[in-house]
Parts: structure tokens; C-alpha cells; sequence
């Protein structure tokens, strides 16, 4: 009857109910993923109620044979296929050194985001790091008193970090966090790691750096893995000690970020015996090497008298050359956007080394050094930049919090201004997600992980919103923020933040290149094994990662439709309480991103890695999703606080937004046509993820600059980890306690305001009307001197520092 009356009456007719349920249940089956059986059962009971002759019958049934069997498909479909791509070029050659970064480290979470149905419980349980009794016992003391001992201002004035400091830290072992024990080291985990970078880099960009480098890219991260035990038991207890400082020579003149593209040459010849290399290099930016007493280098290494075979080109190698070496050149310095870290140029002229005993692992290892710089790289850049990053974020984002609340125009703090508190929302989400970030990756590398993929979404996601925050802080601080000195915590700092944005991958080849460039055939189930098949000649495999991959794109487009149809609403299960929509949000996105990447693929094929504008955006996804996992990981293992949930929110408002900016790009140029007038009118209004336009609403913003500006343990926690000073003369350490004491006396000073309005007490200096009100008896003796306190702590916070004619040019 409703049907008749709505006009649905022919859905009921036998044929067109019969497609509409074959449909439904097509439909179903493919988004709860039901194995293949089902379907081989369910094409021939089709094929039997379709079926109106013998012949068609059995033409069916060859037809699901040939698809379902794979000892007959692979003999009859798959080399047909096998040839056509081949002829097309539809799969992407590899370079050996494309091969080989491809093939190092392993993959991680990142493989859920390419299955179309990441897996919630798995995100969620995942062990997070966590620091041993030892570790934080050196983070309250070594660390903490070498933060006393810095001070960055004094640092950027004498151009220098100051031998005592940097004796410090050789004497307390900060050089050797990742040795083990047994060679004297720390053998700290990649979290203790990563929290001792971030507590210095908060206190001093160039402290952290010095201590940074050779705990990550390096010699001893090179030697622990891959050296001999006769190198490891000279160099690794030397290193650890301060006894070695190490320097690292990867990039020069004509190889920065295409480091595969190296020109630095080692020759191998023989004398008396011994099978040794004749070096020539011309490296730049390297860190240390004006100080280093041993080179870790990385060149090419030939072999013109198959001294080790018939190979004329072994290819990149590692190995240790010490500084003192005749021919090394040293002592010119690069100036870093004016910080004093050790950063220079070194060269070697005809520098002659014993093979054995230099090549990193001997000679056994000499052509592996891209293997080894891909393997140790993808570990260092997810502790070290991430790290300084996150550290930095929060160093922004509390001083300026503080300084919205201590500074004062209009009669109130700029930080109660709707321009400043947007400003203040958007930064106080940058620092939990940015901790998320920290924390989960750190999770899977202390469980002995190399995730390159991963690494690199946590350093350029990181670096980027440290650079955000920077840039959000200056605009808070105004005057303050530009005027040099000691009373300035964030200038120099702002200036660093090229450096990481540009060092261990440089953040436009990161993001074009390696995310998703990379992580489309390392996390995807099967482009890899289709393009290792091809490249092999290897038709059995192919058909294997053939055809289930067809079978996971019609998923995809099933799972996809379901979601969209829905907007997400179809997905009920609720695993983080209070999320439940962010979850539906995440699950659709996810599944329309590992869909659109089959899609690329497919369209694009050999040339999506040269769509760069393309694989960006698909990166801009790729790490969103990443990061909306590591939020939903953290907030799961605070036990779902209420204090966090606004902020959690605002966080992941601002994620999906940014996702649904990246899938309009992606939308808009699919340049096919019919498919691409579907993509551009159809899919992308009705799939959009965030329909209000805006990142946040701004209710929820306003919540979330409140909580900042608030002196609350929530509060703390969200800048937890990094450096602050004992010292009551230190400028961070007095406005820290400005802004205490500005929360403390909020309500008293509401009153007085209030008094001072109805008494109507003239606007004079602080001093004066304090005095004023007292002698009306309108505040007590009591109240007078906490309000005059707290005004002479605020002022004297705001001033800026100046100088003498003679002062500035010193």
C-alpha cells in the first residue's frame, strides 16, 4: 500500500525485486568483506536463476571457473593481462635505489589506511611508550641541569655553545643514548630519546641539535646495526664517552635531497697486501664536522681492478674516516640562519683508508650503504625532528598563552580578543596532536619498528605545525615577539624552524614524494607485489596480486558507496567513547582514500609518482588519517578525560577539514572525461566530510582558547615535557608564575573593577587607584597588596630588552 502510494509499486515486480535484493546483498557482502566462497556460491545460484538455456548456463560457469580458480585464471587470463600491462606500461619501473628504499624498514599502521576498513581495536591497543624509572631519573637530573646551564640568548650573541656546556654533555653520556650498555652507552629507548631531545630543544634550538645529530643519522647508529665487532668495540665505548665526536658527510653541491645522486668517489686498489680506498668528497651542511674527530661518509665506491668481483660500480658505501686523516679538510663554517651550531663543508683530497677496517661492516658490506642510510634514517627522523618539533610547539604555545592572559589593551587581556583566542584554539590543538603524534610513532619504534612511511608523515607533520605555531606566537607577541633578547624566548627559536623543515628529507619532497609515493606500494596489500611481479616476470605472483586486488577495489567501491550514501552513519560500533561521530568520520575517509588511491592507479598508472601536485594531496590525506588515529590513541590511554574532550574536537574538526580540502583537489583534477564531471558535481558535495565550511564551529573554539588560558592541570599536561627553569630570575620561569598569579587573582580583580566603576575611581596608574580604593576602604590592606603583586609581575614581564649603541654592535 505505501509503496502504491508513493509511487514504488514496480520495485515489487518479481524481475526488477530480484536485481534490487541481488544488488543489496552484493552490496552488504562487500562491505562486511565475506570470503570468496560466498561469492563463487553466490554468482552460480545467479547463473541458475538467470540462466534461460543450457549454453548460457554453462558459459557462466566457465566464466566464474576462469575467475575463481586459480590454476586455470593463471594460465588463461593472467598472461594475457600480464602482457597488456607489461606493453602499456601501466606499472612503474624501479631504480635499484628506489628499490632498496622501498624495501627498507617495514610497514606499520599505515597498511589500515589502504585496506578501506582500518581496524579500530588494533589503533587503539597499541602499547604506548613509555620511560623506564632510569630514563626519567636522567630526564629530572642530567637534563634538567643542563638546561640550567644554557642560556640562548648568551648562545646567539657569542655565536658559540660554550665548551663547558658541550663538556657537560660528553661527560653525562647525552652522545650516547642509543649505545648500549655494554659499550658504556645509555641504551635509552627511542622515548627517553625523543623526550631528552625535546626537554634541551626547548631550552636552547642549538643545544638540542648538538646533542641530536649523533644520536640519530650517524656513525654509531650505523655501527650498532651493521659494523664489525672490532669497530664496534673501538668506536661505540669512545663515541658514548665523548671521547669521538662524530659528524656524518651525506649531502653536497650537486645531492641534497636527491642523495641517491652522490658524486663523492672511493677507488679500492692494493698495496703491499692490503686492499684499501683512495677518497676524493666535497660534502656541505654537515653537522659538527668543523669539531668532529671521526667522518662517517657516505660515497661511491668502484672497483676498477675487481679487487671484490666483476663490478666495476659497487655503489653507495659507508664508511669511518678519521678527521685527522691526510687530505680531510676542515674548519670553514655554514651560518645557519644565524644559529651556532657546528654546520660546514668538509672536503677530502686523495684521503687513503683501509678498506676493512673504514667500510661500516667491512668489506662484506661495501654497495649497501643506501640500504643502511634508508634503514637508520626512517628511525632517526621519527625521534629527532619530531621531538624539537613538538617541543617547540608547546615552548609557542605556552609563552604566548601566557602573554595573552599577562598583556592587557582595551582594559582586558588580548588573549579574551575572538582574533587572538581563534589563534590560541588552533595552536592549543597543534600541541596534543602533535604529542599524539610523538607518543604513537615512539610506540611502535621502542617495539623495535623501522616504519619509514610512518617516520616521515610524524617529521613532516610535525615539523609543519611547529613552523604554524611559530608564526601564530609572533602574531600573538606583537612588539615583544620581534625585539631580541634575553626576555625573548621564541625569537630565536622562530628562526630555527627552516632547518627542520628542510633536513633528513626536505619537506616538499617528503610530502610529493616519499608519503604517499612511497606508501601507495609499501602499505597498499598488493601494488607492490604487482609491480615486484611484473619486474620479475613472475605470472604466478601476478595473478595472486592481480586479482585480489580487483577484488579489494570492488569492496572499496561497495564499502565506499555505503559510507557516502550514509555519510558515515552506516559505521555503529563506538570504540572511543565521545567520538563516535569523529570514528564514522574517519572509518568514510578512510575508505574513500583507499579507493581514490586504486583510482590514481589506475588512471595515472607509471605516471602518478610525476603527478606530484596529485601525490601531495594524497599525502595531506594519508597523514591526517594518521594523525586522527594517534588522537584517538591518546585520548583512548588517558582514560577518554573530560577536560580533553574539547580540545580532542577542535583537534579533530581541524583534521577533517584540512581532508576534505585535499580530496576537493584530488576531485577537481581527475582530468577524464564523464568520469570526471561524476567526481566533480557528484562525489564531491555529497561526500563532503565537513558541511559547516569552517574547520571548527566557534563555540568550540572559544572553549578551547578558555582551557589554555586557565591555570589547570589540563593545562600542564599539554605542555608536559618541556624545560623550565628553577631559576627565579629566568624570564619563561616569572612569567609562568605572572600568569599563576593572574589566574589566582582573577575574581579579586573582577571585583575591584567593579568597585572602581561604581566608585567611579579614574583610570589612573594601577599603583594610584589601588591606593585610591584602599583609602575608600573598598578593598582590604590584604586584597591591595595581592592586586599590586600581581600588576608589578605583569609588567615587569612585558618589557622588551634594549641595548647601547655599543651593547648592539657587541
Amino acid at each position: 500500500m505505501l509503496a502504491h502510494v508513493i509511487g514504488l509499486e514496480f520495485l515489487f515486480e518479481p524481475v526488477i525485486f530480484t536485481i534490487v535484493v541481488s544488488f543489496l546483498i552484493i552490496l552488504f557482502a562487500a562491505y562486511f568483506s565475506l570470503p570468496s566462497v560466498f561469492w563463487f556460491i553466490f554468482l552460480l545460484l545467479q547463473i541458475s536463476l538467470w540462466s534461460n538455456s543450457w549454453l548460457c548456463f554453462a558459459v557462466g560457469i566457465a566464466v566464474i571457473i576462469l575467475l575463481f580458480v586459480p590454476f586455470v585464471r593463471s594460465r588463461i587470463i593472467s598472461p594475457l593481462v600480464f602482457m597488456l600491462l607489461k606493453k602499456l606500461g601501466v606499472i612503474p619501473d624501479i631504480s635499484e635505489t628506489e628499490r632498496e628504499a622501498l624495501e627498507a624498514g617495514q610497514t606499520w599502521i599505515e597498511t589500515e589506511f589502504f585496506s578501506s576498513k582500518p581496524n579500530i581495536k588494533k589503533i587503539l591497543e597499541q602499547k604506548p611508550a613509555t620511560l623506564s624509572k632510569e630514563e626519567k631519573e636522567f630526564l629530572d637530573g642530567p637534563v634538567q641541569e643542563l638546561c640550567e646551564k644554557i642560556n640562548d640568548w648568551e648562545i646567539w650573541k657569542k655565536r658559540d655553545l660554550g665548551t663547558d656546556v658541550l663538556q657537560f654533555i660528553k661527560d653525562k653520556k647525552f652522545l650516547g643514548m642509543i649505545i648500549p650498555k655494554k659499550y658504556d652507552g645509555l641504551e635509552f629507548s627511542a622515548a627517553a630519546h625523543s623526550a631528552v631531545i625535546q626537554k634541551i630543544a626547548s631550552r636552547s634550538t642549538v643545544a638540542g641539535i648538538t646533542v641530536m645529530v649523533p644520536n640519530s643519522l650517524g656513525p654509531a647508529e650505523l655501527l650498532i646495526h651493521y659494523g664489525t665487532q672490532k669497530q664496534k668495540d673501538y668506536y661505540l665505548p669512545r663515541l658514548a664517552k665523548g671521547e669521538e665526536l662524530p659528524c656524518f658527510g651525506l649531502t653536497e653541491p650537486g645531492a641534497g635531497s636527491d642523495a641517491g645522486a652522490i658524486s663523492s668517489e672511493g677507488v679500492l686498489f692494493k698495496e703491499d697486501g692490503v686492499i684499501k680506498i683512495r677518497l676524493n668528497w666535497n660534502k656541505r651542511w654537515i653537522t659538527l664536522a668543523s669539531i668532529s674527530t671521526v667522518i662517517g661518509l657516505a660515497f661511491r665506491l668502484k672497483d676498477p681492478e675487481n679487487l671484490l668481483g666483476d663490478k666495476k660500480d659497487l655503489g653507495i658505501t659507508c664508511a669511518l674516516i678519521p678527521s685527522n686523516s691526510k687530505g680531510v679538510v676542515l674548519g670553514r663554517r655554514h651560518d645557519p640562519m644565524s644559529l651556532p651550531f657546528h654546520n660546514c663543508p668538509i672536503q677530502g683530497n686523495d684521503v687513503v683508508v683501509a678498506a676493512e677496517d673504514s667500510i661500516i661492516g667491512g668489506l662484506k658490506m661495501s654497495g649497501k650503504g643506501w640500504m643502511m642510510l634508508m634503514e637508520c634514517l626512517s628511525v632517526g627522523r621519527g625521534i629527532s625532528l619530531v621531538a624539537l618539533s613538538a617541543g617547540g610547539a608547546k615552548l609557542a604555545t605556552k609563552f604566548s598563552s601566557n602573554h595573552s592572559l599577562i598583556r592587557r589593551q582595551f582594559g582586558m587581556p588580548i588573549g579574551n580578543f575572538e582574533g587572538v583566542e581563534e589563534v590560541l584554539a588552533r595552536m592549543s590543538g597543534v600541541c596534543y596532536k602533535a604529542e599524539a603524534v610523538r607518543s604513537y610513532t615512539l610506540s611502535a619504534l621502542d617495539q623495535n619498528l623501522k616504519p619509514p612511511v610512518v617516520t616521515a608523515m610524524a617529521k613532516y607533520s610535525t615539523t609543519e605545525w611547529a613552523r604554524d605555531s611559530y608564526k601564530d606566537a609572533m602574531d600573538i607577541l606583537g612588539g615583544s615577539g620581534i625585539s631580541m633578547g634575553s626576555k625573548n624566548n621564541l625569537a630565536i627559536p622562530y628562526m630555527s624552524v627552516p632547518i627542520g623543515i628542510t633536513v633528513e628529507g626536505a619537506n616538499i619532497l617528503t610530502r610529493t614524494l616519499i608519503i604517499f609515493g612511497q606508501g601507495v606500494f609499501r602499505a597498499h596489500p598488493y601494488a607492490l607485489l604487482e609491480m615486484q611481479s611484473l619486474q620479475e616476470g613472475d605470472v604466478k605472483k601476478f595473478d595472486k596480486a592481480f586479482f585480489s586486488h580487483l577484488g579489494h577495489i570492488f569492496i572499496n567501491i561497495c564499502r565506499t558507496f555505503i559510507l557516502s550514501i550514509s555519510r558515515g552513519y552506516f559505521y555503529q560500533q563506538n570504540p572511543v567513547p565521545g567520538l563516535k561521530r569523529y570514528v564514522q568520520k574517519f572509518m568514510w575517509a578512510t575508505s574513500v582514500f583507499s579507493l581514490m588511491s586504486d583510482v590514481a592507479m589506475g588512471l595515472m598508472g607509471a605516471g602518478l609518482k610525476r603527478k606530484e601536485k596529485m601525490t601531495g594531496r594524497f599525502a595531506d590525506i594519508l597523514y591526517n588519517l594518521y594523525t586522527a588515529a594517534a588522537i584517538f590513541h591518546k585520548y583512548s590511554h588517558s582514560n577518554y578525560k573530560k577536560e580533553e574532550l574539547v580540545i580532542v574536537k577542535n583537534s579533530l574538526n581541524q583534521i577533517f577539514y584540512d581532508i576534505q580540502k585535499s580530496f576537493d583537489g584530488i576531485f577537481v583534477n581527475f582530468k577524464v572525461p564523464l568520469l570526471g564531471w561524476f567526481f566533480t558535481r557528484v562525489i564531491q558535495y555529497w561526500s563532503a566530510l565537513n558541511i559547516i565550511g569552517v574547520p571548527s564551529s566557534d563555540s568550540l573554539s572559544h572553549k578551547a582558547a578558555k582551557d589554555i588560558l586557565n591555570d589547570s592541570d589540563f593545562r600542564d599536561s599539554l605542555f608536559d615535557g618541556i624545560f623550565l627553569s628553577k631559576n627565579k630570575e629566568d624570564h619563561f620561569f616569572k612569567q609562568s608564575q605572572a600568569f599563576k598569579k593572574t589566574n589566582e587573582s582573577a575574581i579579586l580583580e573582577k571585583k575591584f573593577t567593579t568597585l572602581c566603576k561604581k566608585n567611579k575611581i579614574p583610570k589612573l596608574k594601577m599603583n594610584l587607584r589601588l591606593k585610591q580604593a584602599l583609602e575608600l576602604n573598598l578593598i582590604t590592606q590584604s586584597e591591595h597588596n595581592q592586586l599590586l603583586e600581581v600588576h608589578q609581575m605583569r609588567w615587569d614581564c612585558i618589557q622588551v630588552d634594549d641595548f647601547s649603541e655599543e651593547e648592539y654592535r657587541g
